[in-house]
């Protein structure tokens, strides 16, 4: 082989695995097939299921049609070897080599014609859609309609790279691939770690990334099983969104970062803080900081209380409750020496809103009254008992 051609050959054989596995440089490069058919497969955002339906189709037709690529770019850069004339000076290998390509593209648009026969029916993911098929839903586009809606809120899960994406909405757990999508019902499925992988050196991250992979299986048995991959840091919120427990091999040990096992603490001192009790006709308005959840804090300063006479640095907040117990101690954390987390429980940090400094034990659970006039007459029950 000529050096012209071990070049070409070198240069093509690294942009075709670029495109199909696409690294961070190309999907910054918008060399990707997102990109580059984004005006007919429309937006993702408002037809999740129709927009890959077509993604995967023409992945298919564009990853099927390098083979041929390679072949056209011999002919331009080796003129020589007359590769543009299927004749006798064209060796057997190279005749092979075109005949198969050309195969190959001709089977991928025989695929494709097949697949979107009666509005895309027979499309893979169109199949297992309808495996969900059940009451309420009477047909697979009832269900593509669920998932699409579901999928245009902001609570959801989503995660990984465009190849392997993890997405979790309130009733489906979503795995989508190159070529597919993988789903289940959240109420169908159970959920299993069965493995756990530490890499010391990660693209993303300066520290140690520890990355879970959980299979999930469903009681319906039209659904296969399959397997999605998480990092540790984001498995909390992974367990937050789905419905039923997360089971761990015995095997498996997860490793807890030191903001995990801090939030966890955090939150173990913070239920054991009188709470505070919402005044009347004051409504609990959604948490500030992830709008997911409602604003369940109160800084009210009980640090002097509790010290005695002692004078302490901490300052009376007049915010009403704003944020949510996760949020704020994320906060908390965030505002710390990262070199020395044995002092960040006794540490004071500035509210966040009106930067009045606080410490752990100034921060009080909301409690409206009802709840309040709720636990009095249980209190009273049980003392008439």
């Amino acid at each position: 082989m000529e050096s012209s051609e071990l070049s070409l050959t070198l240069a093509y054989v690294v942009f075709s695995v670029c495109f199909v596995f696409t690294p961070n440089e190309f999907r910054s490069a918008g060399l990707t097939i997102q990109n580059l058919f984004s005006s007919w497969l429309g937006s993702e955002d408002v037809n999740f299921i129709q927009y890959h339906v077509r993604r995967t189709s023409v992945t298919v037709l564009v990853h099927s049609v390098l083979p041929l690529g390679y072949y056209v770019g011999m002919c331009i850069a080796a003129p020589e070897k007359h590769l543009v004339y299927i004749n006798q000076q064209v060796s057997d290998s190279w005749r092979v080599f075109f005949l198969v390509s050309l195969c190959l593209q001709l089977a991928s648009w025989a695929l494709i014609i097949y697949w979107s026969h009666s509005h895309w029916l027979n499309h893979p993911i169109s199949r297992t859609l309808q495996a969900h098929v059940q009451p309420p839903y009477s047909s697979w586009g009832f269900v593509a309609a669920n998932i699409n809606t579901e999928f245009r809120r902001i609570d959801k899960f989503a995660t990984g790279s465009p190849g392997a994406r993890v997405i979790v909405t309130d009733s489906w757990v979503l795995k989508v691939t190159t070529y597919h999508i993988y789903m289940a019902l959240q109420s169908e499925c159970h959920v299993t770690v069965i493995d756990s992988i530490q890499h010391h050196l990660s693209p993303d991250s300066a520290t140690p990334t520890e990355i879970l992979t959980l299979r999930v299986d469903s009681i319906n048995p039209a659904v296969r099983p399959f397997n999605i991959c998480v990092n540790s840091t984001e498995y909390a919120e992974l367990r937050e969104k789905l419905q039923a427990p997360i089971r761990n091999s015995p095997n498996v040990v997860i490793h807890q970062t030191i903001g995990e096992l801090f939030l966890e603490t955090f939150r173990a001192q913070v239920n054991l803080n009188q709470s505070y009790t919402l005044p009347s006709g004051q409504e609990v308005e959604p948490c500030i900081g992830c709008m997911q959840v409602p604003a369940n804090t109160k800084l009210v300063r009980l640090c002097q209380a509790a010290g005695g006479d002692i004078e302490s640095e901490c300052q009376q907040c007049f915010c009403r409750p704003m944020w949510c117990l996760s949020c704020l101690g994320r906060w908390f954390a965030s505002r710390q020496d990262q070199q020395r987390p044995e002092t960040w429980l006794s540490s004071k940090v500035p509210c966040p809103t009106c930067r009045a400094k606080f410490c752990i034990v100034d921060i009080c659970m909301v409690r409206s009254l009802l709840q309040t006039a709720d636990r009095y007459s249980d209190l009273t029950c049980w003392k008439e008992e």
